[in-house]
């Protein structure tokens, strides 16, 4: 194990001893050039101490792990360089080939027309004594720039029917290393398809067709191919050429044909690709007038109009791709069509608009409103909900003569005004009190009155009690200048005998004045 370990060591120390003296083979880690150009490998020596002398140096091109000789240069022999790279690779300084002391130490290369094959790793050997083999490597890249263009894939497309999609224009970027992007930049609805080919020579194609439906809009178009090959980009452009059938359109009639109307006339009108070559008119359901003047795509009415002018006239235009017609219908009237205004359909349109408006502004203000009123009826709602002392009186409750006792009405009810002693004996009563005077017959009562009757509660007409406590009573108010009033009915009630006991006046209260009556209104407050 011992001996084992001395070897490793000493091997250790051998490869390390040259790089700890200092000689060194300085390269480029890569380099690069396209297809033709000129490039250089550099390879340069670095001698330290102890200076060692070189033998020979050799350049060799590495190939799936395979080393492949390309130059060399000794002091004593010379420079080198094999078939292969004989005509396109030398050494850069000449005192290489004149073989100068030292000259050695630089030993760059130049590889001049490269060519895709030239792609490789290079060595550059040193071979030196007493140190031994020193080496390095560079890596060479060659580029291969496209040949773009771009050409319509015929030089006349057609639109035919039925329509179908058909490519229109081609874009290529041909031998390309490495392969280029194509992409396309126009306002024309249609697609692209794209296609790789690897040459044998390492390169690539890259063909793209662009596909549409061709068709009279689409004529005169522009498609532009966009190639991007790394840093580099390309632009081409075609004016697209479509070939169509003839679109017709009559031109002439106004709608206002009269009788004796002059000068009225009819034009064929067709867009076509190529043009038109033949016009033919043709008046359906019958022949062409007599008085009528054919010249090109017009057709000239001569004299006044007459009702023989009316009729569906018919255009057929013809080129080289088909044919297409068009038609009017020519109405003729006895007077002259009442002209609007400029602007009449604008006008109406416009008070359409109005109306709309208006009608808008009424309905917001309505809902507004009604929004208004609402929150105001919630509001007198709540007032039910306020506290007994923050509420207001409530109104006496309007009876129905259905609910008074023996069918008595408002109507019969009459007010009597007592006198001022009268009154504050009457404030300070604190039950009810009822009338003891006889009375005549009423129409409630086939009997006459017999006695005193019981009065409706007075709480019914007046309301004088606290709300929380039905036994409490408001303090009478002081006394007033004018004489008080009650409520008393009309016409007493006749007596019914019951067991409920009678209440009277005091003893010492005077009895009231007899008044007259009079008539008030249903609800009097006090």
């Amino acid at each position: 194990m011992a001996m084992l370990a001395t070897f490793w060591i000493v091997l250790l120390v051998a490869l390390n001893a040259p790089a700890g003296n200092g000689q060194s083979v300085q390269t480029d880690p890569s380099k690069s050039g396209f297809v033709g150009d000129t490039v250089e490998l550099r390879c340069v020596f670095i001698n330290g101490k102890p200076p060692v002398k070189i033998s020979q140096v050799t350049w060799q091109k590495l190939i799936n792990g395979t080393k492949q000789n390309v130059a060399t240069a000794n002091p004593a022999l010379g420079v080198s360089v094999l078939p292969p790279f004989k005509d396109r690779v030398s050494f850069k300084h000449p005192a290489v080939r004149q073989r100068t002391p030292s000259s050695l130490e630089d030993t760059t290369i130049v590889f001049s027309n490269l060519r895709l094959s030239d792609e490789a790793a290079y060595i550059c050997e040193y071979t030196t004594f007493p140190a031994g083999n020193r080496e390095n490597m560079v890596n060479l890249s060659v580029f291969a720039r496209p040949v773009t263009k771009m050409t319509l894939t015929s030089p006349t497309i057609v639109a035919r029917t039925p329509k179908r999609k058909m490519p229109v224009a081609t874009c290529m970027s041909a031998n390309g290393k490495p392969p280029s992007i194509i992409k396309w930049d126009t306002t024309l609805k249609g697609e692209a398809t794209f296609q790789e080919t690897r040459n044998p020579n390492g390169t690539v194609t890259v063909r793209s067709n662009y596909i549409l439906l061709p068709s009279r809009e689409t004529h005169r178009q522009k498609l532009t191919c966009i190639v991007t090959y790394r840093a580099e980009r390309f632009t081409d452009s075609v004016i697209l050429n479509v070939q169509y059938e003839p679109e017709v359109k009559i031109d002439g009639f106004d709608g206002n044909w009269y009788l004796n109307r002059q000068d009225v006339k009819l034009t064929c009108n067709a867009d076509a690709n190529p043009a038109v070559t033949v016009y033919q008119w043709k008046l359906l359901n019958g022949s062409l007038p007599n008085n009528i003047e054919i010249k090109n795509n017009t057709l000239f009415f001569k004299g006044p109009v007459t009702y023989e002018f009316g009729g569906t006239y018919v255009c057929d235009a013809t080129n080289s791709i088909g044919t297409r017609s068009g038609l009017v219908e020519v109405n003729v009237t006895e007077k002259p069509m009442p002209q609007g205004p400029p602007g009449g359909i604008f006008g109406i349109l416009g008070v359409v608009v109005v109306s709309g408006l208006i009608i808008g502004v009424v309905a917001t203000i309505c809902m507004v409103y009604r929004r208004g009123q609402k929150p105001r009826t919630e509001t007198d709602n709540d007032l039910t909900d306020l506290p007994p002392a923050h509420k207001p009186a409530p109104p006496p409750p309007k009876k129905k003569s259905s609910d008074m006792k023996g069918g008595l009405t408002s109507d019969e009810i009459q007010v009597v005004h007592l006198d001022k002693e009268d009154e504050i004996q009457k404030i300070a009563l604190q039950p009810p009190y009822y009338d003891m005077a006889q009375s005549e017959s009423t129409a409630f009562t086939d009997k006459t009155n017999s006695g005193n009757e019981e009065l409706l509660n007075p709480a019914d007409y007046v309301s004088c009690h606290h709300p929380g406590n039905q036994e409490q009573f408001i303090e009478p108010p002081p006394p007033s200048a004018y004489p008080p009033v009650t409520f008393l009915p009309q016409k007493p009630y006749t007596h019914h005998p019951t067991n409920t006991p009678m209440y009277t006046f005091q003893p010492n209260a005077a009895p009231p004045t007899p008044r007259p009556p009079f008539n008030y209104p249903k609800e009097q407050s006090v």
